[in-house]
């Protein structure tokens, strides 16, 4: 049966190829898509998932706009990598689908308490901030969840400082509120994301699937290829928040380690450092996890195979 999932986003280029990824996976039910701030703002972000919706021809699936800001923090974006739309690059076509009338949180907590316990995954590839609110709304929703699988953090690195992911950086109170609840939670953090280049071959690979959603994959990593060498020195690419997906479709593409895990809050160096534990075994009752490595070319077969399924949609 395929994994029922919830992608909470902030599209951006990678989170757009993440519901690309789900929308064309056959293991991969997607049951809503909620919006947060993040790599833009709240208006920008929602915008792009929606055109990424017709970009793809998702029909039937609520979208629904979230947090607008961090629970605590003023808001922080990133125009370096993603420009001033959150999704530079392509042309993006206008929206063809409505919002859902409900906010992201409740959309969240609805879907959850409508499926059977054990039944639905929560997938974030943004701030944790809709998330939190979500589980403390709703403190039901965290016995019935499944599992989180979100992107963002780092065991031993970071990229918006030295030690902290974005991510988790621009709201650590609600990735502490995440971390620390008792829900089963890997952490598909820049260990492994780091891992997953968008190299001139895998560019290749997508560009020879030749259909209108390849095509705006190919010029989201164009743009997004750029910014990287400028912003952060990369040849290639990371594609980071496509991994989450990747490991719920089918998690022996990645190795994990169990560990505790928790955020710093009050470094004056490390706000937003995502700390595991892995001095040794981890203690009975450790729900979390941390991905480590990945098998890159399974990585990517995966999201070609999502392309070719998703063809060209009559959009």
């Amino acid at each position: 049966m395929p994994e029922k999932i919830i992608l909470d986003c902030d599209p951006g280029h990678d989170d757009a190829i993440a519901l690309l990824l789900a929308h064309g996976s056959p293991q991969i039910e997607l049951l809503a898509v909620t919006t947060v701030m993040g790599n833009q703002t709240i208006e920008k972000v929602t915008r792009n998932a929606l055109a990424v919706a017709r970009v793809a021809g998702i029909t039937g699936v609520p979208f629904a706009r979230g947090a607008h800001r961090p629970l605590v923090r003023p808001i922080e974006t990133a125009p370096s990598i993603h420009g001033e739309s959150g999704l530079d690059g392509p042309v993006l076509p206008e929206p063809t689908i409505e919002l859902d009338a409900r906010h992201a949180v409740q959309v969240i907590i609805d879907t959850v308490m409508a499926h059977e316990p054990g039944t639905v995954t929560l997938v974030p590839t943004g701030a944790l901030t809709n998330i939190a609110l979500a589980a403390r709304l709703e403190p039901r929703i965290v016995e019935r969840v499944k599992q989180v699988v979100l992107m963002g953090g780092g065991v031993h690195v970071g990229n918006w400082s030295a030690v902290s992911e974005f991510n988790i950086v621009i709201d650590p109170e609600a990735a502490h509120i995440v971390m620390n609840e008792a829900w089963p939670l890997t952490m598909v953090g820049l260990d492994l994301t780091h891992q997953a280049l968008a190299t001139p071959e895998v560019a290749a690979a997508i560009a020879a699937v030749g259909t209108g959603p390849a095509r705006f994959v190919g010029e989201l990593l164009d743009f997004f290829g750029q910014t990287y060498r400028d912003a952060q020195g990369f040849e290639h690419p990371p594609v980071h928040d496509p991994c989450a997906v990747a490991y719920v479709i089918d998690p022996s593409i990645m190795t994990t380690v169990r560990a505790p895990l928790d955020v710093e809050l009050t470094g004056a160096l490390t706000v937003g450092m995502t700390v595991a534990d892995l001095r040794g075994p981890a203690p009975e009752g450790c729900t979390t996890r941390v991905a480590m490595n990945l098998d890159n070319d399974r990585f990517w077969a995966l999201v070609v195979d999502a392309l070719e399924r998703i063809a060209d949609p009559a959009v």
